[in-house]
């Protein structure tokens, strides 16, 4: 028997990404947002980490060939509304994952370009950001790194340190065929997070919103995630961009400290009674 999607299934959203224990970033903060968006996460994990609330202590990349099973065998079954790429473990997983979403053209593809964790673990190598911005990001809808991320991504190699400011990041990464880059204020020191969105023609719309105290954990994950899902439910990329900005800001005034780290964004802040709300961090 052949199974269609009918409109009782919400839109499906496959997830390449690392497991993380405390639910907090990963493919857990994936699901979470995804399903507060009122989505349905297919889960591919391309990485098991060992870390808490205050950084990553190691990383084990799934085999790419396992990776690849995990995708194929799913997406045989179900039919796909949107991709969401975060940390994707090893260079070989980046290929096999090109080659995934490369079979899906129409499919849109957020990718959260993870270069490092809160504390500044390094979760992507050089050779990696090579090959996402050689494989993947000809490939990308929206991607979504922030100011850091930006620079890194950027660069033009080992010996590129030139301080570029933030539009000239965003045509260096539109130049490598992705469509639209969403640059995130999280990192600048700046009195609000300033999130600005870029296409071929420049600034599309620019947001701010009021900084908040403390970190948090899993803040990326939950913007990316949210934005793959206001794409999956048919927004046009502008408007889902507000959204899942909007979705995330207000996971995050709601977020949580259980541990001695970051704050953890409360992605069902919706479903919580007015009296059980919290505002930023514990």
């Amino acid at each position: 028997m052949t199974l269609q999607r009918n409109d009782l299934t919400p839109p499906l959203v496959m997830v390449f990404a690392a497991a993380d224990p405390t639910g907090g970033a990963g493919i857990q903060a994936d699901m979470l947002t995804l399903a507060g968006m009122g989505c349905h996460a297919l889960t591919v994990i391309t990485a098991l980490t060992v870390q808490d609330t205050a950084g990553v202590e190691d990383v084990l990349a799934v085999d790419a060939d396992f990776v690849s099973e995990q995708a194929r065998a799913v997406l045989e079954d179900m039919p796909v509304q949107a991709f969401k790429l975060g940390v994707l473990g090893s260079v070989e997983n980046i290929e096999v994952i090109a080659e995934i979403i490369s079979d899906y053209p129409h499919i849109p593809v957020v990718v959260d370009p993870v270069v490092a964790s809160g504390r500044g673990d390094e979760l992507a190598s050089e050779a990696m950001l090579e090959a996402l911005r050689e494989l993947i990001l000809p490939q990308t809808t929206v991607i979504t790194p922030n100011t850091m991320e930006a620079r890194r991504l950027a660069a033009r190699g080992h010996d590129d340190h030139e301080e570029l400011d933030m539009s000239a990041c965003a045509r260096r990464i539109l130049a490598t065929g992705c469509k639209y880059v969403l640059i995130t204020g999280s990192h600048a020191n700046t009195p609000q997070v300033v999130n600005t969105l870029y296409g071929s023609r420049g600034v599309l719309r620019a947001d701010a919103w009021e900084r908040l105290p403390g970190s948090y954990h899993g803040s990326g994950c939950t913007l990316a995630s949210a934005v793959a899902g206001a794409l999956a439910h048919g927004l046009e990329v502008s408007q889902a961009v507000f959204e899942a900005e909007g979705f995330t800001w207000q996971s995050l005034v709601a977020a949580f400290r259980p541990g001695m780290g970051q704050s953890i964004p409360d992605r069902f802040f919706w479903a919580r009674a007015p009296e059980e709300g919290r505002e930023g961090d514990a």
